[in-house]
């Protein structure tokens, strides 16, 4: 069927409008972390919050006061796990994975590649973005929690008190 009534189309528009001014004054609130890259546990967030706000808006079963509640509580369970996770080590670790080294000295790590599923040419693109032509200028490529690769060259390289928490490095 391609149309029912204007009466319809009137609610999506009313109910999509403010859902969505709902979501965005909600997210404002809720601070930037929200909006950062994506970890896994922001990346469900993200989803969850697409999702309801399209069944308010075109599901006639989903009152918009119960939708504008459910963005309000995802936005709050993202809101207290980033909270707990920067007080509790536990939570952060559950909802957080550890960065991990790929490559080091301009060796690329075949091991964990395979294991993390990240392609050589993955990382050599990685090291060209970061205006490098070759491995040996290259101290470390990290693959960061939010499925980013870091690139330290031997210049940069420093104490390396930056790679602490970084799974595979040590001094």
């Amino acid at each position: 069927m391609f149309f029912d009534s204007w009466s319809g189309l009137i609610k999506i528009i009313v109910a999509a409008v403010i859902a969505y001014v709902v979501l965005v004054a909600v997210l404002r609130l809720s601070g930037k972390r929200t909006l950062a890259k994506l970890n896994a546990f922001d990346l469900v967030i993200t989803v969850a919050l697409g999702s309801t706000l399209a069944t308010v808006t075109v599901s006639g079963q989903v009152p918009l006061s119960e939708g504008v509640l459910a963005l309000a509580v995802l936005v709050g369970l993202q809101f207290a796990g980033s909270w707990l996770g920067l007080r509790l080590g536990p939570v952060r670790r559950m909802m957080t994975a550890r960065p991990s080294l790929l490559l080091r000295d301009g060796r690329l790590l075949g091991d964990e590649l395979r294991r993390l599923r990240v392609t050589e040419e993955e990382v050599r693109q990685a090291v060209r973005v970061s205006g490098h032509g070759d491995f040996d200028q290259v101290w470390v490529v990290v693959l960061e929690t939010n499925g980013s690769l870091s690139v330290v060259s031997r210049q940069q390289r420093g104490g390396g008190n930056a790679l602490r928490d970084v799974s595979g490095y040590s001094d």
